[in-house]
This record gives structure tokens, C-alpha cells and sequence, in this order.
């Protein structure tokens, strides 16, 4: 699922250029990976060797692949994780 507008991704090969088709957003992001991981070393479970500075903007980083969500891309749910981060946001602003 886009990670800005939250629609399902519908493209099944997503490239550097791919766009969200709702919102226009950048799909091949961190924040659409499914190893992006705030707090983790550059924000990535994976052992990249640069930073990358902005999380929403297309990059060439090889280890993408797409956050699924409930065992397929375009799920609705949020992981605990997110849920959490919400609930604590919410919380403290």
C-alpha cells in the first residue's frame, strides 16, 4: 500500500520511475520498502552503506522490495509497529 495516500499499489514491477497512480507519489522509497525501519541504523534492516536523506523520494537503492501488508501488497492494515508509533504520537504530539 502507498505509504502517502494509503491506496493499494497495483503495479506488480515497480522501477526507480514507478508512481503512485492516486496520489503520484514515488514507490521505489524507502518508506514504501519493506525494510525501511526508523531507528534501525539509516532507518534500513539491511546494511546499506549510505544514507539516504529523504525517505519519500525515489532512490537506487538495490535492496528495495515492496512492504507487503497481510501476506499481499495493497493490504489495509497497519503493523503493530505503526500502530503503535500512531498511538504514541497521538499521545505525546
Amino acid at each position: 500500500m502507498c505509504k502517502k495516500c494509503g491506496k493499494p499499489i497495483t503495479q506488480v514491477s515497480i522501477s526507480r520511475s514507478s508512481t503512485c497512480e492516486f496520489c503520484g507519489a514515488d514507490l521505489h522509497s524507502c518508506v514504501n520498502c519493506k525494510f525501511y525501519s526508523p531507528g534501525s541504523h539509516y532507518d534500513c534492516h539491511e546494511t546499506i552503506d549510505e544514507l539516504v536523506k529523504d525517505k519519500e523520494k525515489a532512490n537506487f537503492c538495490d535492496y528495495f522490495s515492496v512492504a507487503k501488508i497481510d501476506g499481499g501488497v495493497g493490504g489495509s492494515a497497519q503493523s503493530k509497529s505503526d500502530q503503535a508509533k500512531a498511538a504514541f504520537s497521538a499521545l505525546f504530539g
